[in-house]
């Protein structure tokens, strides 16, 4: 089992809709894949066409009274299951506590799951909390949306150093990518010329900002379920396949 995490500590760059075409890709080529919706906002969820709602919300899985077996529900996709979000997710930092081991609990959480899934993805709220710290222990590598603009690039600074100080040489491995792309806006094409310059290695696979991604709040599907032809669906089944090449060769 490998574990993925859509991950940024800015909002808006992209995550939700990144885990949910990469979950689908990942399940359509024979992988047994499982997305967790970490948001409460649960737009991962409403995407899968599955309520936001898990019974006893975070508390009772972080306290052993569900496990997460129990929580899973499946998608309309053959091989992709789903952990939904809670709107009670928005006070996890409060049940997962202080300490070493409060860093671990998803972790723990997903261990018994390793025999279940090939992958698991986590679609990850926006912060740097007892939550990411819990992301960052459980996953073998964060795919960090990075939208071409200087703010952007900032937070990725950010995370990188933050990762060094805290985890040393145990860190998740950091895979930023270009999200959101607009071709046609000058400061977009100069960062993008500029990125390789940079310390932090970042994918070549760029996702446009297309009208098609806004459309899958209306079909309620990953792109590439309805439009497989579309652009953005090809960019995404690159970007799926760089970042397993990627960790393959570690």
């Amino acid at each position: 089992m490998r574990t993925l995490a859509v991950y940024s500590i800015k909002g808006g760059v992209g995550k939700t809709t990144t885990a949910v075409n990469l979950a689908y890709l990942a399940a359509a080529g024979g992988e047994r894949t499982l997305i967790w919706d970490l948001d409460p906002q649960g737009a991962a969820s409403f995407f899968f066409r599955v309520k936001a709602k898990v019974k006893g919300g975070g508390r009772s899985l972080l306290r052993d009274r569900r496990t997460l077996d129990d929580a899973i529900k499946g998608t309309d996709f053959e091989g992709l299951d789903l952990l939904p979000a809670d709107f009670s997710y928005r006070h996890l930092d409060l049940h997962l506590g202080q300490g070493s081991k409060a860093r671990r609990q998803f972790r723990r959480l997903l261990k018994p799951l390793q025999r279940d899934y090939d992958w698991i993805l986590l679609d990850c709220p926006p912060s740097i909390s007892m939550v990411s710290e819990n992301v960052f222990e459980a996953a073998e590598a964060l795919l960090v949306p990075l939208i071409p603009t200087t703010l952007s690039a900032r937070t990725l600074e950010q995370l990188d150093s933050f990762l060094r100080s805290k985890y040393a040489g145990n860190a998740p491995r950091l895979l930023p990518f270009f999200s959101m792309v607009d071709a046609r806006k000058k400061l977009h094409r100069t960062i993008m010329q500029t990125a390789p310059e940079q310390e932090l290695e970042i994918l070549k696979t760029a996702v446009p900002e297309v009208a098609e991604i806004e459309r899958m709040g209306l079909h309620r599907m990953p792109i590439a379920a309805y439009s497989g032809k579309a652009t953005v669906a090809a960019a995404y089944r690159a970007l799926w396949n760089e970042v397993k090449a990627s960790l393959s060769a570690d």
